[in-house]
């Protein structure tokens, strides 16, 4: 008889791989999504659930409503993370009791860099890690950090078990490397699947909002780059990072999609070395590559990656199609856009370039789409083009339309500073940009039109 009790607590359902829905029986096409062959089934078991630790000992705290003039609007005490980068995309630190979510390729850091904090940190730390031995880990922390009294690493991927160790330790901050390792007793599907990453994820926001512990945890992604597993694992986190980059390069950018406590636009960028990753606090003089004497097709663009000004060095390369068919191939910049700005050109300011292949590249592995470094790429092009180097102290902010004028930008004096701090002479922007900057040492130059532009390069 206590057989059949069990097995009517034993369900099947079937889950959407790609999206999460869930559905009754099985189908061939997903309804939300719209994929063909990503419905699974899945065995879900529902006993009895306690709490992470013992009743006894569970929050007995009952919520009660609170006029909204009487809400304590203190600022919210946060923990330092000893990274200025990581703590500046964060928003000052990790609050307590949250629960902050790293996405990121395989092979591009996240481990590195949160074993590199948890290293480095001041409190006490549990490194949990479903992927890797302890040997491993420890391999790789001589690498980084030999000596640390406050990192503890724990090799398990069952949830309770890691609440029995949390219990006995009580760290001050806990990692999971990584959240689709993790199964719980609760659910009988395997790990990785969408409801044991659903489960697990759930009860590490019980156990971090009942202690105030702040948890971060390392999610894989999918081949489309979205983290793995259900949508609803964004939702249920409070903060969302991505750390990205190309492999073949040496930089890293980390940036919030997602933060309850603080901007989305704040932006980290950090340089892989063979001991770590190490902050770049200043992003501008590693991104402008050194020269030895002026070369044409190089132009530096005053760009914001968020609320943070950067330097960037534009590369154009026009040549004459030798297959007949001109190429068009843009590095770190939409293609459409250089294909939108080379007809501009051609239209207002009567640039044979129908006949020419065009080559962009946007330096040091980044990717940018502010439309403010327009009119670095339109200066890159015609430098190129008419075989002119362009003065190295020169830089530009300025977005082009279709009809050749020269638009303005969103926080423009921002750029300005931060081109006057690098050493530039003079920066190129649109005359409709209402500017108070007064004594500035970088002259200011203020053009209308493409043809404007043109007759100060060529």
């Amino acid at each position: 008889m206590a057989q059949d009790v069990n097995m009517a607590k034993v369900k099947t359902t079937f889950f959407c791989q790609n999206c999460g829905s869930q559905y009754a029986k099985w189908q061939g096409q997903c309804t939300s999504c719209k994929e063909w062959n990503t419905i699974t089934e899945e065995v879900i078991q529902k006993p009895e659930k306690s709490d992470w630790k013992t009743p006894t000992t569970a929050s007995k705290r009952v919520s009660k409503p609170l006029l909204i003039n009487e809400i304590d609007t203190s600022k919210e005490a946060r923990l330092d993370m000893r990274d200025g980068e990581f703590n500046r995309v964060l928003g000052g630190g990790m609050v307590h009791g949250s629960l902050t979510l790293l996405g990121g390729e395989p092979g591009i850091g996240k481990s590195t860099l949160l074993l590199q904090i948890a290293l480095n940190l001041e409190y006490k730390t549990l490194y949990v890690s479903g992927e890797e031995s302890q040997k491993q880990i420890k391999m790789r922390a001589e690498r980084i950090q030999p000596n640390s009294n406050n990192c503890y690493i724990l090799t398990e991927t069952k949830t309770q078990n890691i609440f029995k160790q949390i219990e006995a330790l009580e760290p001050d901050i806990v990692v999971i490397d990584s959240i689709q390792t993790l199964h719980s007793d609760y659910i009988e599907s395997s790990a990785g699947s969408i409801s044991q990453v659903k489960e697990c994820t759930s009860e590490l926001i019980k156990f971090a909002k009942e202690t105030a512990t702040p948890v971060l945890l390392i999610g894989h992604i999918t081949k489309d780059g979205n983290i793995a597993g259900p949508k609803i694992l964004e939702h249920m986190v409070d903060t969302v990072l991505q750390f990205e980059g190309d492999r073949n390069h040496v930089f890293r950018i980390l940036r919030a999609n997602k933060n309850r406590f603080g901007s989305t636009n704040e932006l980290g960028i950090y340089e892989m070395q063979g001991s770590g990753l190490r902050e770049v606090s200043n992003p501008s003089e590693i991104l402008i590559s050194e020269k030895d004497g002026e070369l044409s097709g190089n132009a530096v663009a005053a760009t914001l990656e968020g609320l943070r000004p950067l330097m960037i060095e534009v590369q154009a390369l026009v040549s004459t199609a030798v297959y007949g068919t001109p190429q068009r191939s843009a590095t770190g910049f939409n293609a459409k856009r250089l294909n939108m700005l080379l007809a501009v050109l051609e239209k207002r300011a009567g640039f044979r370039l129908g006949a020419k292949d065009v080559f962009l590249n946007i330096t040091g592995g980044i990717t940018v789409d502010d439309p403010a470094i327009d009119l670095a790429v339109v200066a890159a092009i015609l430098s190129s083009n008419e075989d002119v180097a362009l003065q190295s102290d020169f830089c530009f902010a300025a977005e082009v339309g279709l009809s050749g004028e020269i638009r303005p930008v969103q926080r423009v004096e921002q750029r300005i500073l931060e081109a006057e701090k690098l050493g530039f002479s003079t920066i190129f922007v649109s005359k409709y940009n209402k500017i108070a900057l007064k004594n500035t040492v970088i002259k200011i130059q203020l053009i209308s039109k493409i043809e404007d532009l043109v007759g100060f390069l060529v």
